[in-house]
Formats: C-alpha cells, structure tokens, sequence
C-alpha cells in the first residue's frame, strides 16, 4: 500500500473524508476506488459511494479476497444507513467467513455488529442479543465501539430496561469522545436524550401525563391493569391479551380504560369503536357482539360489565387501570415512528422492519403524504420517504419488539 493510499485510509478512520478524497479522487486503482466510496458514504453520497466500492470489488478480482470482502462489508454499512434492509444478509456472512479465515479480526468483529444493527432495526432482538454474546469487541476501534454500544443501547431501550442503556450509552460517549469524531458525538447525544424525553403519555382516571422511558419501564412491571395503546395489548401481571390485529377491540378496550373507574355509554363505545355519527339498531347489535368478543379476549385480565347507559372495565386483581398511548396519535404511528429517525426510508425497508405488507405500508405512507407529515423523494424503486422529527417524539414504543413479558 502506498503512502497516499496509507494517508486517505488514516483521514477517513479520524472521520475525515475530504482529506481522504485529496489524496485519492484522481485515482482509479482498486484500493482507491474502495477509499472514495467510504468517502462518498461519510459525505451523505450513498448512491456514489455504492457504486465506487463495487467497481472496487470487481477491481480486486478473486485474487484478492480480503480486499473484496471489506468492499462488501462496507456495501453492507451504505445499505442499512440507506435503511436498504432488502440487502442480502448472507453475503455480509460469507464476507465476514472470509476475513475471519485470513486473520482480518477487526473487520470481522465489524461485519458481525453490521449484523446486529440490522436485527435490531427490523425488530429481531432475541437474535440480536444472542449474536452480541458472540461479538469479540477488543478488536475495534473508539468509532466502531462507540456504533457497537449504540447498538447495545437500542436493544436496551426496545426491552425497556433503561440502566443497562444508559451504561451502555456512557460507554459510547467514551468512545466516541476518544475518536474525536464530531458527528458521532452528536450520534450518541442524540441517543442519550431518548431517555429523558417524554416516550408515552399516561392516563389515568381521567388524568393525563407524559412519562419517560425508565417510568414506563416502572410501569410494566407493576401490578397495575395496563392498556397498552403503543402495543395495543391488555395486561396486568402476566396475563397478556394481545389485540393488535383486532383493532376494533382494541379501541373498545382503550375507552373503557380511559373512563375507569366510570363508564362509557354505548354511544362513546360505537363512536370510539366504530366511528359512526348515526347510530342504528344494527350498530347496537354489532356493539353487543364486540363487547362479547372482548370480554372472551379479556377473560383472565378483568370482566366488562354492563350498566344502565354502557358499560365499565372491573379488573380482577388490579387495584388500578392505566392507558399508556404514544406521545402522538395517529393511525400510522408506527410507520410515523420509523420515518422520525431522519433517515430515508423506501416502503419495502419499512415493510420489513414492521412485518407488514408493502401493500399495507404504501397506502400509509400516502396517507401520511396527503397530511403533510411525510414526502417522497425520487421515483420508482429510487423512491425514498422522509418525515422532520417530531419534538419530544421517540420511536423506542412504536418500533417492532416484544415487550418485557410477551
């Protein structure tokens, strides 16, 4: 390796890319055109970036397998910062075979955490933290431990165990300090105020409030009867009724905890549940049978009984009904969720990250569109999605994984 090849290399690991591209952007050998696409990729050019570093892999040729595989490594890093989460995964694996086979251990260890990050954004936490046992850290450097504990600490949040993210958080703002790197300074930062911006509203007998993540967290593990608007699940202790695809009674359920300990007429049910003006005998009927159906679906949680003019939620054990809803309502929270990162999303990346249709996924992202809440950029499988940060909105909630006892 050269000494300008040696130089760009060293710019790019101290975060910067323009230094890199002075020594290297009239260049078009193989390990030139792998160090201008790691450069595009730091300058936000990730559709450059991505062509740059697969004309250096076919530059290398199959004599140089080391080489190819960091190529693919980092392609694998440009498409899950481009939420690209259709890229396929088993060649990550079989680049990170081949640099553990001839002894590259820090690229190794790095196409493992590529692949922890991506099990995390599409919600497969059990696999994630199985694989992080697995992962040798001591071969990274302060910028790859500081993306690794970033990781660690999005698992942490998504499980609702706050102390360990914040651990892990402290150990990235260390590293990261260490590297020098501005922008992944900022990237920790971020992160760390997730934990004391408002992550849900509470409500309760009629009282509403928001709550950071650690008193959700206090929350989930109390006795109390928790509708869990951001899930859309029942629970109280262990018992569970998910309602997630019954969203008719989830609503139901959702205003009958909202009046606890009162009632709710039928009329505020049909309205709440239905979302009719004018109501008939067969709207009556439907509400009949609706009820019936939740109180099967709640059989081990509380009973739904009937008064003079509705209906009222009586827990079977629970001392206390409480909502707990996302900062935001909305009928596409969950995609809204998503899009808040700031990153640029296609519809099938938000399809696999929420296990839902692309079809599903489309028509809300255009529902969203039309309120202003989200744009399209580009066109045909070019097409990205955006949404501005909402203030005081994390997606910890909304995104996809199971909560501490599902």
């Amino acid at each position: 390796m050269d000494s300008l090849i040696t130089a760009a290399a060293l710019a790019l690991a101290a975060g910067d890319p323009l230094g890199a591209l002075n020594r290297v952007a009239l260049r078009g050998d193989a390990p030139a055109l792998a160090l201008r696409g790691i450069a595009m990729a730091q300058l936000g050019d990730l559709v450059r970036a991505k062509f740059l570093l697969r004309g250096a892999a076919r530059a290398f040729g199959p004599k140089e397998p080391v080489a190819r595989a960091r190529c693919v490594v980092a392609e694998a890093e440009i498409a899950l910062v481009s939420r690209d989460l259709g890229w396929p995964p088993k060649a990550l694996d079989a680049a990170r075979a081949v640099l553990q086979r001839h002894g590259d251990r820090a690229n190794a260890a790095y196409a493992g955490y590529l692949a922890i990050w991506r099990l995390l954004l599409i919600g497969r936490l059990d696999e994630a933290e199985s694989r992080l046992v697995d992962l040798d850290p001591a071969p990274f450097s302060p910028a790859s431990r500081a993306a690794c504990e970033l990781v660690v600490a999005g698992i942490a949040m998504r499980r609702l165990r706050t102390a360990p993210a914040r651990d892990a958080l402290d150990r990235a703002g260390q590293a990261a300090r260490q590297s020098g790197i501005q922008p992944l300074i900022a990237e920790v930062e971020a992160a760390e105020r997730a934990l004391t911006t408002p992550a849900a509203r509470r409500i309760a007998s009629g009282a509403e409030r928001p709550v950071l993540l650690a008193e959700v967290e206090v929350l989930l593990a109390s006795s109390v009867l928790i509708v869990d608007a951001c899930r859309n699940v029942v629970r109280a202790d262990a018992a569970v009724a998910a309602l997630g695809r019954r969203p008719v009674l989830f609503a139901l359920a959702r205003a009958l905890g909202e009046a606890w300990p009162g009632e709710v007429t039928r009329a505020g049910l049909l309205q709440r549940g239905f979302r009719v003006r004018h109501v008939d005998e067969s709207h009556r009927a439907r509400l009949r049978v609706e009820i019936g159906r939740l109180r099967a679906e709640l059989r081990d949680i509380a009973d739904i009984v009937a008064t003079r003019r509705g209906f009222r939620l009586v827990p079977h054990r629970a001392a206390e009904v409480v909502v707990l809803a996302p900062p935001v309502d909305g009928e596409h929270a969950a995609v809204l969720a998503l899009l808040a990162d700031g990153e640029a999303w296609s519809s099938s990346a938000l399809a696999v990250a929420l296990d839902a249709g692309q079809r599903t996924v489309q028509r809300a992202l255009d529902a969203l569109a039309a309120a202003g809440k989200a744009q399209a950029l580009g066109r045909g499988r070019a097409r990205r999605w955006i949404a501005p940060p909402v203030p005081g909105f994390p997606t910890t909630l909304l995104l996809p994984a199971p909560l501490p006892g599902d």
